[in-house]
């Protein structure tokens, strides 16, 4: 288990889990999402590939559009 920041809050899962599987489980995986990782936004496409780690810093947006 690794303990990561999501949204300054601690979360814990398991050592292996992707980017795209926290957002899978968090039901974010949606458009108009976009997740910065320590201060980086990392592109959609990335999101499987993008193993997480301890004390990582994990911020997710929505977008909101307006006029």
């Amino acid at each position: 288990m690794i303990t990561v920041i999501l949204n300054n809050d601690p979360l814990e899962l398991a050592s292996n889990t992707t980017l795209a599987q926290l957002l899978l489980d968090l039901e974010q995986d949606k458009p108009g999402v976009a997740v910065a990782l320590n201060q980086q936004v990392v592109a959609r496409s990335q999101w499987s590939e993008q193993l997480l780690a301890a004390n990582d810093r994990i911020t997710l947006f929505h977008a909101i559009a307006g006029g």
